[in-house]
């Protein structure tokens, strides 16, 4: 009976421990990869600033052809809304509207994940001598919740690969008009 009182107090010790250094993780988590690309910025920035576009060199367009986007608002710039919904795991349920666009320089996103949480996502266009330094990250709130917090610390594993996948797939739409 002793050694059960211990195992249990140490298990729940354990738990204390999982949880309470959760909270010592980051709260707040983001992803950044960056690709130069050889074009000017008004070539590549129609790739960013529509959300139809996005689907051309998006890295999870091709993973279920059955996804179904709605989009609404403008075509272009601010208020552009793309819905999509899947059944497929990595692409799943969600919307992305643009809430920023600086021509040739800077998209912002809102990215509504569902039970998922909240990103804000964005795509910064600068000027380098080889064509254009396109970076393409996000930032997102975990929360308080623990489980969350220690998703935050695989974040750049689970989505830094599909960043890395959509800037090559966006590099040979606008240099070589392949997908």
């Amino acid at each position: 009976m002793r050694v059960l009182k211990i195992t249990g107090l140490g298990l729940a010790g354990l738990v204390v421990l999982v949880i309470a250094a959760a909270y010592a993780l980051p709260r707040h988590v983001g992803v950044e990869r960056s690709l130069v690309i050889a074009a000017e910025p008004d070539e590549i920035f129609p790739y960013l600033n529509s959300l139809k576009n996005f689907n051309v060199w998006s890295p999870w367009a091709d993973l279920d052809p059955d996804t179904v986007y709605v989009f609404s608002g403008p075509e272009f710039g601010k208020g552009a809304k793309s819905e999509w919904s899947s059944d497929h795991a990595m692409v799943g349920n969600g919307s992305q509207e643009i809430v920023r666009s600086v021509p040739n320089e800077l998209i912002r996103t809102l990215l509504d994940f569902g039970d998922e949480g909240l990103a804000e996502g964005y795509f910064k266009l600068v000027r380098v001598d080889a064509g254009t330094r396109v970076v393409w990250g996000f930032e997102s709130d975990m929360g308080n919740s623990p489980v969350a917090r220690y998703v935050g610390l695989m974040m750049d594993r689970l989505v830094g690969a599909d960043f890395t996948k959509g800037l090559d797939r966006l590099k040979s739409v606008v240099e070589e008009g392949e997908v």
